[in-house]
């Protein structure tokens, strides 16, 4: 079985759960499943009433474990390996280029194609029983594509030590490296994930998307091209009745208080 992605909704179906599921293989990637799973995030990113996706893995056992190792295995030219990491690579964009932030919710194996996805991710929850590594050099190949947004998040040191010796770190040290931002026990990790998504649902929905927009935005510019897209995306807030509606309401809040 190839595996499938699940997909739901709750709150009144502004907030997507995204599941991938290929428990029997510690849901790893391979060709059909990324096919669907590249889909499913293009529907949900033209849901204009979405406003939040939390995105995990099927089980208790693994968020993503990777790609298949059977269909890498499989791969008999540069050719056939340039396909099947553009493959990883549209799995990881179609994360970013989703317009409302992604949750990853970490439940256990988080490695290679699964860390890279993590990475991709807005803001990262973790089982405290969650593993995150890199192990792709043991086989022969590099850790690439979102790959390189782990230096933004862990540093370059940690970077080399995942990337080159293929460490596996638990979950409190990749709290520690900054590369999950809560950990918590299994059984403590859906209302966790919830507490989340209340913070995300009382904030104005299109400042959330523009913030979004923003912080992915600024990864690639300069310091002075950041600022200035932040002046345009403040200035633009002002197109819709948003600001003026909020912050109404907060001044008549703190009036009453």
């Amino acid at each position: 079985m190839a595996g499938r992605i699940d997909l739901r909704r709750t709150h009144d179906g502004q907030v997507a759960h995204v599941a991938v599921d290929h428990d029997a293989k510690l849901n790893t990637l391979n060709p059909a499943l990324m096919a669907e799973f590249v889909a499913s995030f293009a529907e949900l990113g033209r849901d204009g009433a979405l406003r939040a996706v939390v995105l995990t893995g099927a089980g208790p056992r693994a968020f993503i474990g990777g790609a298949d190792i059977s269909v890498m295995a499989a791969i008999e030219d540069s050719a056939g390996g340039e396909a099947f990491i553009r493959q990883v690579h549209a799995c990881c964009r179609a994360v970013r280029v989703c317009p409302v932030p992604v949750i990853a919710r970490v439940n256990g194996w988080c490695l290679g194609a699964g860390l890279e996805i993590a990475a991709a991710c807005d803001l990262r929850i973790a089982s405290d029983t969650a593993k995150f590594g890199m192990p792709e050099v043991r086989v022969g190949i590099p850790s690439v594509v979102e790959a390189a947004l782990l230096p933004g998040l862990i540093g370059w040191g940690r970077t080399r030590r995942l990337l080159l010796l293929a460490e596996t770190i638990g979950a409190d040290e990749a709290l520690d490296w900054g590369l999950v931002e809560r950990v918590v026990g299994p059984e403590a990790l859906d209302a966790a994930v919830e507490s989340w998504i209340g913070m995300l649902l009382d904030a104005g929905p299109e400042a959330i998307r523009s913030q979004k927009a923003l912080i992915r935005a600024w990864e690639d510019q300069t310091m002075t091209q950041a600022i200035a897209a932040g002046v345009e995306s403040f200035a633009a807030s002002w197109r819709t009745d948003e600001p003026t509606r909020m912050l109404g309401g907060f001044m008549a809040k703190k009036k009453k208080g």
